[in-house]
């Protein structure tokens, strides 16, 4: 299964100068937020695959406007062609506005997914906006990783772990990260890879 991760910014090779011939083989397409909407919709649009997105910390017009044709995540478990994915959006709170949560509601939102976890056998891909803390994170508030998806990722060791937030041009940012089991990949603009 081919899979187009999406994040954080527009990529004007895909908008301004989309060539459907490129994306032909892509069944999944997942957004880890921060991405205007009509994006969103554009992709889901021009590539013959479902969408599925969390919240990034910039996505407050998804509130009044989500993205059309597209599957909000947030605080779910859905399978895909047998691939459980688990999707928590939202980055570390800095200024009190929406999507933006501190460590303790962070581990609460996580608490509340336990039983869906158990209820499917674990999970495959873990789909969020915020890194995790120490796993391609930065040291200021915005940019902290939060320490509950670490523990997700000790305890159930997704094959997958995929996030935005953390610009590849920021310090420790990288696109791809081995932890343990798990591949970890930031999405920052757009990566395509195989499950």
């Amino acid at each position: 299964m081919k899979i187009l991760v999406v994040s954080d910014k527009e990529s004007t090779y895909i908008w301004d100068h989309f060539d459907k011939s490129k994306f032909n083989d892509i069944d999944l397409i997942i957004s880890c937020g921060d991405l205007k909407a009509d994006y969103l919709s554009f992709l889901v649009t021009m590539i013959n695959a479902p969408l599925y997105y969390v919240h990034g910390n910039h996505d407050r017009t998804y509130i009044n406007n989500p993205p059309d044709g597209c599957i909000c995540i947030d605080d779910k478990l859905v399978v895909f062609n047998g691939v459980r994915i688990l999707g928590i959006g939202g980055s570390p709170l800095y200024n009190g506005k929406e999507f933006q949560y501190t460590e303790k509601q962070m581990e609460k939102r996580v608490q509340r997914l336990i039983p869906k976890i158990w209820w499917y056998g674990g999970i495959d891909i873990l789909v969020t906006h915020t890194p995790a803390y120490g796993l391609g994170d930065a040291p200021d508030i915005v940019h902290t990783g939060f320490k509950v998806f670490r523990k997700l990722l000790d305890k159930y060791k997704p094959k997958y772990f995929l996030h935005g937030h953390q610009h590849l041009n920021y310090a420790n940012g990288a696109r791809i990260i081995n932890y343990n089991e798990t591949t970890i990949i930031n999405g920052y603009r757009y990566h395509i890879f195989e499950y």
